[in-house]
């Protein structure tokens, strides 16, 4: 139970979790290790073969590694871990570019449905601006809060 007005830690923790944010990018953790799965498969069991078969039938390419007295330096399988990270960004990149056109999609829909507001309507009118200094004051304003100036509309029955 909370005391002196201040949540419990679990109070606060929950509301942490229930966060929309949060539990996007908690699936969005889940969803790529997932696709990270398929392309490390991609890449070891279609790819690597391949290369496998177009160099004679060695694991990865010959030449490419180097022994140091019981050490291997595989650059092959450095190879395999850059194609990895292409085929996974290129991957990333379609899935963005495909989801941001339908962004653009479903806006220009609920433009043409009248959904969406028009820019003019949600355009602010420009603020205010004294004539003699410049500053920005409020519309119903009749002298300057900034340099005293009497503006349109000021009237003063003791003048």
């Amino acid at each position: 139970m909370a005391r002196d007005g201040k949540k419990g830690i679990i109070a606060e923790f929950a509301e942490f979790i229930n966060r929309g944010n949060v539990m996007d990018l908690a699936v969005g953790v889940i969803i790529g290790g997932a696709f990270t799965a398929v392309v490390n498969s991609l890449v070891n069991n279609v790819i690597q073969p391949l290369i496998s078969f177009l160099t004679g039938g060695t694991k990865g390419v010959p030449g490419l590694s180097i022994d140091l007295n019981g050490s291997v330096v595989d650059f092959s399988a450095f190879i395999s871990a850059i194609i990895n990270f292409l085929i996974t960004a290129v991957a990333v990149f379609a899935i963005v570019k495909a989801l941001n056109e339908l962004n653009r999609i479903r806006d220009i829909a609920a433009e043409k449905a009248g959904l969406a507001k028009k820019a003019e309507e949600d355009a602010r009118p420009e603020p205010r601006t004294c004539p003699f200094c410049k500053q920005e004051i409020a519309d119903d304003a009749t002298r300057c809060p900034h340099c005293t100036s009497k503006l349109e509309g000021y009237s003063n029955s003791a003048e």
